[in-house]
């Protein structure tokens, strides 16, 4: 199992892998002999921090802000061949942001719209390797989540997008599976794990009693890329510790 779990030489690159679930995915391939390229929204590397769960060290980074769909298309990536594409970006917005439309559009634009952006811009890339692509959607897509329609309806759309193209992408050799993370201890869900009383309501929903973090994510990841899940094609892995049980 240990040399199916080997990514020397390969080439890997993570959309959203400056810092969260994305980055702890990079930092994985990257322990397993891979070379990681990420990309995040901010113009250099070193304006992310480790207090915000950012690692970038033996990374590549680049800057791409997925909400702008020419900015997906002109991307000049720094490498000539891809083997994964691991796409992990992800937007939300809290105190009801995601009922007005501009908000709405804003969410489902990265969450959804620069999912399928993405991967028709690397398609051929990955085409030529036979390689893996991975899009990470959440639990949401299996319940309600009442404040927020726009994450909602992203990931749920994202779970889809995963089926489709998985079916359709199969024919050129390559394998589309996705992540449902649940509750995860990252920036984005500080909303939940800054407040006890919120964090106590969650963890008691959680059978595993404890949240996930971005290298129980990553497990998943390296697991849908390699040989020993040449025969998954279409996929959404639930990684939640039990939550949606």
């Amino acid at each position: 199992m240990a040399s199916e779990l080997d990514f020397t030489g390969k080439q890997v690159l993570v959309v959203g892998g400056s810092s969260g679930i994305g980055n702890g995915i990079a930092q994985a391939f990257r322990a397993k002999g891979a070379h990681v390229a990420v990309c995040g929204t901010r113009a250099h590397a070193k304006e992310y921090s480790p207090e915000e769960g950012s690692d970038l060290t033996g990374l590549s980074y680049s800057e791409l802000d997925v909400s702008n769909a020419g900015a997906i298309e002109s991307f000049k990536p720094t490498f000539e061949r891809l083997d994964v594409l691991v796409l992990a970006q992800g937007a939300v917005l809290y105190r009801r942001g995601e009922f007005e439309m501009a908000g709405f559009r804003k969410v489902v634009e990265v969450n959804l719209m620069s999912l399928m952006a993405c991967a028709t811009r690397f398609h051929s890339m990955l085409r030529d390797t036979k390689g893996a692509l991975i899009m990470v959607s959440s639990t949401a897509a299996y319940h309600s989540t009442m404040g927020n329609p726009a994450y909602n309806a992203s990931k749920t759309g994202a779970v889809g997008l995963t089926r489709t193209l998985g079916e359709a992408w199969a024919e050129d050799g390559i394998r589309v599976n996705g992540i449902a993370p649940g509750l995860v201890d990252t920036k984005m869900t500080k909303v939940t794990t800054d407040n006890p009383k919120r964090l106590e309501d969650a963890l008691s929903r959680i059978p595993l009693r404890r949240l996930g973090t971005p290298a129980d994510m990553a497990g998943a990841a390296l697991f849908l890329a390699s040989p020993l899940s040449s025969y998954i094609i279409g996929q959404t892995l639930v990684v939640d510790g039990g939550l949606i049980l």
